[in-house]
């Protein structure tokens, strides 16, 4: 399936309906149990997320986001991706990744649209151009064209000059700016405990097989360790995509010179002019907007971690937790927008019928939804989940820990490295839900034969579970992305990845580093002693320093 999916030899969401098919021919699966990992949580989730991004984007809301950020931030290539990079990030470490990528991809879209078409507006009226995005080498001068409408247009000699290759510039930046969400969204997830479900993963298993560990994995502890390696790595990935989308330039980046300055001037009073013919806010604009508001206060307090959430308070289980999940609260948000007139609901007669009164159309239409619904990276999600629960039930998981056994003989650092690997190539093809939970009983049991503090090998590779940054089908910020168009997975795994990479080195940096004053890695923890497997290893036992 990974390699069809590499190829796009079938369509994308075709691949993954090969589950319900082979998984019970080759007795892995029931076809009933196949088919539920089909419509899970994280595929409500997704859907939900995308009917409040189709509503800010059917009225128009994003574009006025869009432009407010360029107004902000500028018009500078390189800045530009770092900042949304940067919101994407920091949003993504409260909210969900998949929630966070659907409201930021339009809007870093309409962004690219402004971006691209103005500038190219004042080339075609003004004969001038942008020295953000041409090439280093002069244009040479054009000659002026005049149609009957009294537009002019440059006659250039051939399509495949400056003009067609500055084209190219904007097509190679926009596919930058489309990774940088998706990619910046998974990174972000990694600074929080509650950020992405396989931190939590990782503090229930340590709970579950080390009841005596005095609660050491809590938001605190995981903020300290987690969120300076989501800065480095954050950097670094932007870097990268600048490198890979923009090119060496930097200066040409940063938008330095003289001239580069009066051109970003101009395309700023373009931007500024945009912005003002939008008029006020509309009703409708106002009521998605505190929709959207509210959908994350909702997010956020449901169930946060470090304070109980509301969601702890009015819908408890049996064990305190909350039986609402952020799908519900994203599927309730929509079904009021289906509810919600679009205009103050007023005395207006229906001038088709005389007599009777025109209700205003609600902020969703199902006419809208179908349209803009992306339903075949529903299914690429599920295939997705069905896969990693068809590598759970196959026994899989017993196949890969007897693959680790070989790692007794090697430095603990090294022992980290190899696991990163392993965890980043498994999770680009398998949930990263799944991943950590496959993984983590194992190297739970591998640390405790091995004398080893369990955390120095399960935390980088609960870190390394979201470095899935090469097939669409990996993560759902990565789906959500690529179903918006403009990106081939070719793309995707190109840029990926070296990220992965640089993820891993990243992540062994920080194992190897202030994870150990914070976490006390130097030593075999006493709460780590659970039967007579560990008798000897002593609670002092110092390990090799990296």
């Amino acid at each position: 399936m990974a390699l069809l999916w590499c190829t796009e030899a079938l369509p994308l969401a075709v691949t993954a309906l090969f589950p319900i098919i082979l998984f019970p021919m080759m007795g892995i699966m029931d076809a009933s149990e196949v088919c539920i990992e089909y419509l899970r949580d994280s595929n409500i989730l997704f859907i939900g997320g995308l009917l409040v991004a189709i509503a800010v984007e059917h009225w128009n809301l994003h574009k006025r986001v869009a432009l407010r950020v360029l107004l902000i931030i500028g018009v500078r290539p390189a800045l530009l991706i770092l900042g949304f990079m940067a919101v994407t990030a920091f949003l993504s470490m409260w909210i969900s990744n998949t929630a966070t990528t659907a409201m930021m991809v339009p809007i870093a879209h309409a962004v690219l649209e402004q971006l691209h078409s103005h500038p190219a507006g004042k080339d075609v009226e003004e004969g001038s151009n942008n020295p953000t995005f041409e090439l280093q080498e002069p244009i040479p001068h054009k000659e002026m064209t005049k149609l009957d409408n009294g537009q002019v247009l440059p006659t250039l000699p051939a399509p495949s000059g400056p003009r067609a290759r500055q084209s190219q510039e904007q097509l190679r930046f926009a596919k930058g700016m489309s990774l940088c969400v998706c990619y910046s969204a998974s990174i972000g997830g990694i600074a929080t405990l509650t950020g992405t479900t396989p931190n939590l993963v990782l503090q229930g298993q340590i709970n579950s097989l080390f009841s005596q560990n005095a609660n050491v994995v809590n938001f605190a502890s995981w903020f300290g360790f987690a969120f300076p390696t989501m800065v480095i790595l954050l950097l670094m990935a932007w870097l990268w995509l600048q490198i890979a989308f923009l090119g060496f330039n930097f200066q040409k980046n940063f938008g330095i010179g003289e001239e580069a300055r009066e051109q970003e001037q101009t395309v700023f009073r373009v931007i500024q002019t945009e912005h003002r013919l939008l008029g006020p806010m509309t009703f409708a604009e106002k009521a998605v907007a505190i929709f959207f508001v509210t959908l994350v206060l909702l997010w956020f307090t449901r169930e946060p971690g470090f304070f109980l959430g509301w969601g702890n308070l009015a819908f408890p289980n049996a064990k305190g937790e909350s039986m609402l999940s952020d799908g519900t609260v994203a599927i309730f948000i929509s079904i009021v927008m289906f509810i919600v007139p679009s205009k103050i609901p007023g005395l207006t007669q229906d001038p088709e019928n005389p007599g009777k009164l025109k209700a205003p159309p609600a902020l969703l239409n199902w006419k809208t939804v179908n349209e803009k619904m992306p339903w075949n990276v529903v299914l690429l999600l599920g295939g997705g989940f069905a896969l990693a629960k068809g590598s759970e039930r196959s026994g899989l998981s017993t196949w890969l820990g007897n693959q680790l056994t070989p790692l007794e003989n090697v430095p603990p650092p090294a022992i980290a490295f190899i696991l990163c690997l392993l965890v980043a190539a498994f999770t680009e093809c398998a949930s990263n839900v799944a991943t950590t939970t496959i993984f983590l009983p194992i190297l739970a049991s591998m640390s405790r034969a091995i004398c080893l503090h369990p955390l120095y090998v399960m935390l980088p590779c609960t870190l390394a579970s979201s470095l899935a940054f090469m097939l669409p089908v990996a993560t759902p910020p990565n789906a959500i992305v690529f179903s918006f168009g403009g990106l081939k997975v070719s793309d995707m795994a190109r840029a990926g990845l070296l990220l992965n990479i640089i993820g891993v080195l990243v992540i062994t940096l920080a194992i190897n580093s202030w994870s150990y004053a914070i976490f006390d890695l130097h030593t075999f923890p006493s709460w780590a002693h659970i039967d007579n497997t560990t008798a000897h290893c002593q609670p002092n036992f110092m390990m090799p320093q990296p």
